[in-house]
């Protein structure tokens, strides 16, 4: 059915203030496409019985030459479910050259937003037995499954050390949340966040993290651009709307995991270039049909094809993408949601053609049977006294991207039952 369905409530997120936003000279990176049978809706299933699931993911967007010689980096990652066994994906998709991993490790933090690890949760990672693992460029690897008490809506600490340089890092900008890094050293064991000082507000190689023991049944991967990674979402409290909906998911006790397969300026038919990344329907494979147990997922893009140079004005053109994706989708068994493009009048480039076809989008999503069903987020964050806009209680200020209580209107708008 093609319904709507709000919920009347929402999960309450964790009680912590944001952090201020540091950023560091280098933009580290690595990331890579996933291994047969690492994400199938039919992954086998880890010791028990009790299948895998991704519990967080990023979408890498390309690649960056920053300099950082010898690097480790701590990246700071946000489970959405909870497990007693995880395993972690390092990539190399945008290298291009093989890209050596000397070491790698997971471990809790102490507290959230920071490089210092809970005593007793460091563990070592291998990969087919061994510490050190080379992945070819455009590649990616998934590590040996690890025994660790992984908690559900938590910070998880995953350090890679990549000595000397070989190749550019694969990587995923503006990632609304610090990790942290040194170079010239391998830091992966330290425990003091005093061995990795400086900060960096994107994630380097690390594009997924599976847990098995959680009981999730399978995951939702929200697809989509800046408006799914969150962008001006207050940094480092994880309010992105995959965010708020995975809290929803816990809070009602619904055993799905959430994936974030956002990239900022992602459009459905065009390459971004590093770091808006490949068209969406070129990344369709990677971000979401190889996602560990992915079961449905949500996608919201083309607000970009619509303002951004050149301007995709032909509604039918960015409706077809959708259309093309959500085929790949159903012939892999997996559920399809369409999300409505959010208003933006007000933005730069604004003008009446472009919301001509931005309601011809939502148009088509709001009627097409090529989608299971539809969330309307443009009904959830748009003003009733001027439709064309976004309530200003929920505009970050610059008209297109909300801002932390949009961002949980959104999540709000999802009927659980949809996934």
């Amino acid at each position: 059915m093609h319904a709507v369905h709000r919920s009347k409530s929402r999960a309450p997120r964790r009680a912590r203030l944001a952090a201020p936003v540091a950023l560091a000279t280098a933009a580290l990176v690595a990331t890579a496409v996933a291994p047969a049978g690492a994400g199938t809706p039919h992954d086998p299933p880890a010791s028990g019985g009790r299948s895998w699931v991704a519990t967080w993911g990023m979408s890498p967007s390309g690649k960056v030459d920053n300099g950082c010689v010898s690097c480790t980096i701590r990246d700071v990652v946000h489970t959405s479910v909870g497990g007693d066994k995880v395993r972690v994906h390092l990539s190399n998709v945008f290298g291009t050259a093989p890209l050596v991993v000397d070491e790698a490790t997971v471990a809790l933090p102490v507290t959230p937003d920071t490089a210092q690890v809970q005593p007793g949760t460091m563990r070592a990672l291998r990969f087919h037995g061994a510490e050190k693992i080379t992945i070819p460029a455009g590649e990616s690897v998934v590590s040996d499954p690890v025994k660790l008490d992984v908690p559900a809506d938590h910070d998880l600490l995953v350090s890679t050390y990549t000595p000397g340089y070989s190749t550019p890092m694969t990587f995923h900008p503006s990632a609304q949340q610090d990790s942290y890094f040194t170079s010239g050293t391998n830091a992966t064991e330290a425990t003091s966040a005093a061995a990795l000082p400086q900060k960096t507000q994107a994630w380097h190689f690390v594009t997924g993290v599976d847990v098995a023991g959680s009981g999730a049944r399978g995951t939702v991967v929200a697809f989509g651009d800046s408006i799914t990674d969150g962008y001006q979402s207050s940094g480092n409290v994880d309010h992105r709307w995959p965010n708020f909906l995975a809290g929803r998911l816990n809070a009602e006790k619904h055993p799905l995991a959430v994936v974030d397969a956002g990239i900022g300026g992602n459009r459905v038919l065009l390459d971004g270039g590093d770091g808006f990344g490949p068209a969406a329907v070129d990344r369709f494979q990677r971000d979401v049909l190889d996602q560990t147990g992915v079961r449905t997922v949500v996608i919201l893009l083309g607000i970009n094809d619509i303002q951004q140079e050149p301007h995709q004005l032909d509604a039918a053109k960015i409706t077809a993408g959708l259309s093309t994706m959500a085929a790949m989708a159903h012939a892999r068994g997996i559920r399809v949601l369409g999300g409505t493009l959010t208003p933006f009048e007000g933005w730069s480039t604004y003008d009446p053609s472009e919301e001509a076809t931005r309601q011809g989008v939502n148009d088509w999503t709001r009627t097409t049977h090529d989608y299971d069903g539809y969330v309307d987020f443009d009904k959830a964050v748009r003003d009733p006294a001027d439709p064309h806009r976004m309530l200003p209680l929920y505009d970050s200020g610059d008209h297109l991207h909300p801002n932390d209580l949009g961002y949980a209107a959104m999540g709000d708008a999802v009927d659980l039952s949809s996934l």
